[in-house]
C-alpha cells in the first residue's frame, strides 16, 4: 500500500485550485495556499498553560495571541490542572515544573494514567538547568523544554513544531493511509459525538455500512496493487459524487453532505447520516451508492466491475450507542451479502437472530472436525443394463450435537463463505479413500468412490494434488478407484488454466467426471480437450422427461455426444421407472437416485454388501 499525505485530525479536506496562469505559478500559489491553510488549522489548536506565576502566563499569552493563536486556556492553581485538562482537552500543554502543592512532575505522572490525556504533548517551562530534572521530566513523558525566562521567538517555533508533529500523529491514528478517509476509530468518535446531540434533540441518525462484493476475487486474480487502487477509486468516487440530500424521493436529511464517510476496515466503508427526516428515505442513499458503483472502474489497463452490499442501522430503534449501531449495520450488510449482493438491507431483529444463529453455526462448524461430527453417506451408482452397483458417490453430512443430522445445504454455503470448505474437502477425500479400502480389505469387493470438489479447493491447484496423493497413499487405495467430480461452470471459469489442472489430476491415475452437466455453458472445443472420463446429467433434465420434449432431446443429445467423445454417462436424480426406461433406451451407462437408494451411512452400505455376498438360504 502506498503512504499518502494525511489531513490533520478533524480538519476538512481542502481542495487547491490550479489556475492556468500565464506566469506558470499556479502550482506554487496552490502550495502557498495549502501551507497557509495548514498554518491556520494549527493556530486553531487549544493551548493550555499551568504556572503558579500569573504574570508569566500573561506575558506568554500576549505572545501567543500576537502569533495568531486564539484558543488559550490557563490556570495558576496546579491542584485544578487535571480537571481543567479533562474538560478542555488541549492540543498541547505548557507546564511549569516548580509549583506548590502539586508539581509539574505530579501532573505529568497523572496525565500518563489518563487514557484521554496521556498523548497530549507537554512543553516544560523550567528555570532549572540540572540534567536530572530534565531526565525525570522526559521519563514522565515531556516532549520538549523551554528555559525560563522564555524567549518569544523560541516559544512560537517550538510550539509550532510540537503542534505539527501532533497533527501528523493524529492523522496516522485517525485516518486511513490508503484512501485518506477517516478510519474506524475516528468514525466511532464522530458518531458518538453526534449521538450525544441526537439524544438531547430527539433526532434520528443512520449508519450506512457497505462492502465490495467478491473483493477477494479482485485481489486474487488481478493482484493486491489493483485491489488497493480499487479501494482508492471507490473512496474518491463516493466523496465526489454522493450526497445525502436532494434524492429522488425528496430530502433524506437536513445536511447536504455526508456526515462522515470512512473506511472502517478491509473493503468496508461507512457513512454517518445525521438528522434523518424519514427513516425509509435512507433507501435512496443506498440506491445512489449502488448506481454509482455500477459504473466500471478503470484500473491499470483493467476494466473492473463491482457491486456493493449495504447495511443500514438507525438510531434510536437499532441501537443507542456507536458500537451497537455499527455492529447492527454490519449485520444488515451481511444479510445483504447472503442475498447475493448488490442490494441493501435494514437491520431488523430477525436479521440479528439469523446472524447470531449463523455465527453460532460457524463456530460449531470450526469444531466439527476436531469433535468427529462429520461423516459421509454413500449413494450407489447403478449399471443401467444390469442393475448392479458399480460404485458410490460420497456425500458429506454433519451430525450436529444439538440439531441432529444436517444436510450439505445447511452448512456447505457457510463453509464456502468462511473458507472452511478447503479443510472439509480434504477430510472428505481422506475419508472416502479410507472407507473404499476398508471394503476392499474386508473382501466385499472393489467399490469405486466419487467425490465432489468445491470451486475453492479446485483453484488450490497444488494443494488439491497434494491432498489427493496423501489420501491415496495413506489409505492404500488404487487411484483408478477414485473419481473427482468437478462442475461444468467450475472448469469453464478459466478453461486454459484448468486444462493443466485436470491433466495433473488425471496423470495420477484418478478418474474425472463433470457434475451437473448441461446447467452451464461448455465450449465443445474445450470439452474435447479436457481429460475427462464421464459426464453426469443434471437431475433438472430428468424431472419432466415424460412431459417436456426439449428435456428429452437434451438428454438424448448429451448421451450421444458423450459417447462420441468416449465418455461414460451417469444420470443423477433417477426416481421413476419411466426415467430409467428412457435412459436405458438411449444407452445411458449408469444412474443414481432414490429409485435405487437414498444416500446411506457406510455401515448400512456395508451390511447390504455383506448380504449380497452370502449364499441364499434354502
Amino acid at each position: 500500500m502506498q503512504q499518502q499525505n494525511m489531513p490533520a485530525a478533524d480538519a476538512p479536506h481542502e481542495e487547491v485550485q490550479e489556475r492556468d496562469d500565464v506566469t506558470g505559478n499556479a502550482q506554487a500559489g496552490g502550495a502557498r495556499e495549502s501551507a497557509d491553510q495548514g498554518s491556520w488549522r494549527l493556530k486553531k489548536s487549544t493551548i493550555m498553560m499551568v504556572d503558579d506565576e500569573p504574570t508569566t502566563m500573561e506575558v506568554i499569552k500576549a505572545w501567543l495571541v500576537d502569533a495568531g493563536y486564539t484558543n488559550i486556556v490557563e490556570t495558576s492553581d496546579s491542584t485544578q490542572a487535571m480537571g481543567v485538562m479533562s474538560r478542555e482537552r488541549p492540543d498541547v500543554l505548557l507546564l511549569d515544573l516548580n509549583m506548590p502543592d502539586v508539581t509539574g512532575f505530579d501532573i505529568l505522572a497523572s496525565m500518563r494514567e489518563e487514557p484521554d490525556l496521556q498523548h497530549v504533548p507537554v512543553i516544560v517551562l523550567t528555570s532549572s538547568t540540572e540534567g536530572e530534572t530534565k531526565l525525570k521530566a522526559l521519563e514522565l513523558g515531556a516532549a520538549d523544554f523551554l528555559a525560563k525566562p522564555v524567549d518569544s521567538s523560541e516559544l512560537t517555533l517550538r510550539l509550532r513544531n510540537t503542534l505539527a508533529a501532533k497533527a501528523y500523529q493524529d492523522s496516522l491514528a485517525h485516518y486511513d493511509a490508503l484512501t485518506g478517509l477517516p478510519n474506524r476509530g475516528m468514525f466511532l468518535q464522530r458518531l458518538g459525538a453526534v449521538l450525544g446531540d441526537a439524544r438531547l434533540e430527539g433526532k434520528n441518525i443512520a449508519v450506512v455500512q457497505f462492502g465490495i462484493d467478491r473483493f477477494k476475487k479482485v485481489n486474487d486474480t488481478l493482484g493486491l496493487h489493483v485491489g488497493d487502487a480499487l479501494l482508492r477509486e471507490v473512496a474518491r468516487r463516493l466523496e465526489q459524487h454522493v450526497s445525502v440530500s436532494d434524492t429522488a424521493t425528496g430530502p433524506v436529511v437536513t445536511s447536504t453532505h455526508w456526515g462522515s464517510l470512512s473506511r472502517i476496515g478491509g473493503d468496508e466503508f461507512a457513512a454517518l447520516l445525521p438528522d434523518i427526516l424519514r427513516v425509509d428515505g435512507v433507501s435512496s442513499v443506498a440506491r445512489r451508492i449502488m448506481a454509482l458503483m455500477a459504473k466500471p472502474f478503470h484500473l491499470e489497463n483493467h476494466e473492473v466491475f463491482v457491486t456493493p452490499s449495504i447495511g443500514i442501522a438507525v438510531f434510536p430503534n437499532d441501537g443507542d450507542d456507536a458500537d451497537t449501531l455499527v455492529k447492527h449495520a454490519g449485520i444488515a450488510m451481511g444479510a445483504a451479502k447472503q442475498q447475493g449482493g448488490n442490494t441493501y438491507q435494514y437491520f431488523a431483529k430477525d436479521v440479528n437472530a439469523r446472524s447470531t444463529e449463523r455465527l453460532t453455526l460457524e463456530n460449531d462448524l470450526r469444531r466439527a472436525l476436531a469433535n468427529d461430527e462429520l461423516l459421509l453417506h454413500y449413494q450407489p451408482k447403478v449399471d443401467v443394463k444390469t442393475g448392479r452397483v458399480r460404485g458410490v458417490e460420497g456425500l458429506l453430512r454433519w451430525q450436529h450435537p444439538e440439531h441432529g443430522m444436517l444436510p450439505p445445504v445447511k452448512f456447505i454455503p457457510l463453509a464456502e463463505e468462511t473458507g472452511l470448505i478447503i479443510k472439509l474437502g480434504d477430510w472428505v477425500f481422506h475419508e472416502a479413500c479410507r472407507q473404499c479400502k476398508l471394503w476392499e480389505d474386508a473382501g466385499l469387493g472393489i467399490m469405486p468412490v466419487a467425490v465432489n470438489v468445491s470451486a475453492q479447493q479446485f483453484r488450490q491447484q497444488g494443494q488439491l494434488s497434494r491432498t489427493l496423493r496423501d489420501a491415496l497413499a495413506i489409505s492404500g487405495m488404487e487411484p483408478r478407484h477414485l473419481t473427482v467430480e468437478v462442475t461444468e461452470s467450475m472448469i469453464m471459469e478459466d478453461a486454459k488454466q484448468n486444462i493443466a489442472t485436470l491433466h495433473e489430476i488425471k496423470d495420477m491415475g484418478v478418474r474425472l467426471s463433470v457434475d451437473d452437466f448441461g446447467t452451464g455453458y461448455s465450449s465443445l472445443s474445450y470439452l474435447k480437450r479436457f481429460p475427462l472420463d464421464e459426464l453426469k446429467i443434471d437431475r433438472s433434465f430428468l424431472m419432466d422427461l415424460g412431459k417436456d420434449a426439449d428435456d428429452a432431446a437434451i438428454v438424448s443429445a448429451i448421451i450421444a455426444m458423450a459417447h462420441n467423445l468416449g465418455l461414460k454417462v451417469v444420470a443423477e436424480g433417477v426416481e421413476t421407472r419411466m426415467q430409467l426406461s428412457f435412459l436405458s433406451q438411449r444407452g445411458c451407462d449408469q444412474c443414481q437416485g432414490y429409485l435405487f437408494s437414498k444416500p446411506i451411512p457406510a455401515e448400512e452400505l456395508t451390511a447390504l454388501m455383506e448380504k449380497r455376498k452370502r449364499p441364499p438360504v434354502d
